[in-house]
């Protein structure tokens, strides 16, 4: 029997891996949309899926809207993607970052609760939320202490998704995922814009790559796997939460220098500028993934220099 997939934010890199990924598994796929005048399908035709996503127009601030795409699709599955997920954007935005992170979620779960649906929730959760951390490496015990808006929308998010759970049965599952890429990466995140820039730079187009602050660690994977991960977080009897990492850290230093390397560009085209500084940020943080290894059976063991060989060959085959 075909199961039926709702993803909102469907049109954003996670969303358009995950899309490619129940299709292949037999899926009905629904992808949601605020605004039909405003969507763009450029994923979608790159990955060759474009005619196999039913799109639907829903505001998920909109609580009606949210209840009739239940009823019409009666889905097994949720996929709650869709959210401003730029940090740097929050801090500009905290106001509108909060309240659509937060009220989207409690809108969609308040959904399912009402109309005693046994859809499955995936709420899409970021390792933002665990910010000034005491103790490395993050696992699903450690405490969380956000250092951005962005960061406690999403905290505000994961437990909400845990109080529907544990409160009201609703089979919810929060995936915390850290720092992951590919070749569908929005311009504006900081793995994408080095490539881009960079490629730029190597063609002539243009001079230099601005930054701010690169002597911080994040631990980055590569989406396509990643979301596979998410998938297998729903096909488990019971509702967990789970953080999907590499298990390792890099300084966002290193990634440049390699990609100048791989490149040949010469390192004083960096240009490090304090006005990108961020008024808050992280110094350090990777997760302990063993228990998506374990309980959910993934597998992932790419070193991000591998993933950066298959991000550069991509970015500049599509230049």
């Amino acid at each position: 029997m075909t199961k039926t997939a709702i993803i909102s934010g469907v049109t954003g890199q996670d969303g358009a891996y995950l899309a490619q990924l129940l299709i292949n598994e037999n899926y009905k796929v629904v992808g949601l949309t605020r605004s039909y005048n405003n969507f763009n399908s450029r994923s979608f035709k790159y990955l060759g899926i474009d005619d196999k996503i039913i799109i639907e127009e829903c505001d998920l601030l909109d609580f009606s809207s949210i209840i009739k795409i239940l009823i019409k699709y009666k889905p097994d599955e949720f996929y709650n993607l869709g959210a401003q997920s730029s940090v740097g954007a929050s801090f500009e935005q905290p106001i509108g970052t909060i309240n659509y992170n937060t009220q989207s979620v409690l809108n969609i779960l308040e959904s399912v609760r009402i109309l005693t649906m046994d859809t499955k929730v995936y709420q899409a959760s970021s390792s933002e939320m665990y910010g000034q951390v005491k103790s490395l490496p993050v696992s699903e015990k450690t405490p969380l202490h956000p250092l951005s808006p962005y960061a406690i929308s999403k905290a505000s998010g994961y437990w909400i998704g845990v109080n529907y759970r544990e409160s009201y049965g609703v089979h919810c599952v929060n995936g915390v995922l850290f720092n992951h890429e590919s070749y569908l990466r929005s311009p504006n995140f900081f793995v994408k814009k080095v490539i881009r820039t960079s490629l730029e730079i190597k063609n002539g187009i243009k001079s230099h790559l601005h930054v701010g602050h690169i002597d911080i660690k994040r631990d980055f994977g590569y989406a396509p796997d990643y979301v596979k991960a998410m998938w297998l977080s729903l096909q488990q009897n019971k509702a967990d939460d789970y953080l999907i990492c590499s298990g390792k850290s890099i300084y966002l230093r290193d990634i440049i220098n390699y990609t100048f390397d791989y490149l040949g560009i010469k390192k004083d085209r960096l240009i490090e500028d304090p006005s990108l500084f961020r008024p808050t940020d992280i110094e350090d943080i990777y997760g302990d993934n063993t228990k998506a290894k374990s309980a959910l059976k993934w597998e992932y063991d790419k070193s991000f220099f591998n993933v950066l060989d298959i991000l550069i060959e991509e970015e500049k085959e599509n230049l």
